[in-house]
């Protein structure tokens, strides 16, 4: 199989005329009409390895667990990953949802801002629970969830990338 050509060219061009056309500084453009990230919902093989490793190794508290309403038996929890936000998670019983993957259209992966400090003890809570993972530009730290999904530790302040104004 050989690698997919790609005309880099274009595609900084595409994005220079997207950036032009759609994006406005902050003072044009209007406010958001959403109030903030709710939750997002992943889904759980595994309630309580779930708990211990978002509580217990990435310092996020259980919130609250209930049951999901549109699944009997299936539980619907949440964490608590600052400013407000949640992060939830879905179990389904007796349901074969096979293994994660990333597919198009699907989650590639979340990133959650922390502190420099504790993105420091984050990484000593992943590498004394074995957890790999990749480290990007001094402030991002990639690995997965016990069920596949990929986070990313990012010691940037929200609305902050790589010393870019994001938001």
């Amino acid at each position: 199989m050989t690698d997919p050509v790609v005309d880099l060219q274009r595609i900084e061009a595409e994005r220079d005329r997207i950036r032009t056309t759609y994006v406005k500084s902050k003072g044009e453009r209007p406010p958001s009409t959403a109030r903030g990230l709710h939750h997002m919902a992943l889904v759980s093989s595994d309630v309580e390895r779930t708990v211990r490793f978002y509580q217990d190794v990435l310092g996020f508290p259980l919130t609250e667990i209930f049951e999901n309403r549109d699944y009997k038996g299936s539980n619907h929890f949440f964490f608590d990953i600052g400013n407000g936000n949640l992060l939830a998670f879905f179990d389904f019983p007796g349901l074969d949802v096979g293994p994660y993957a990333e597919v198009l259209g699907g989650l590639h992966h979340i990133a959650i801002s922390i502190t420099p400090e504790e993105w420091e003890k984050a990484r000593a809570r992943l590498d004394q629970a074995g957890v790999p993972y990749q480290l990007e530009s001094g402030t991002s730290m990639y690995f997965r969830d016990p069920d596949g999904a990929r986070l990313e530790l990012l010691a940037d302040p929200l609305g902050e990338m790589y010393g870019s104004v994001v938001g």
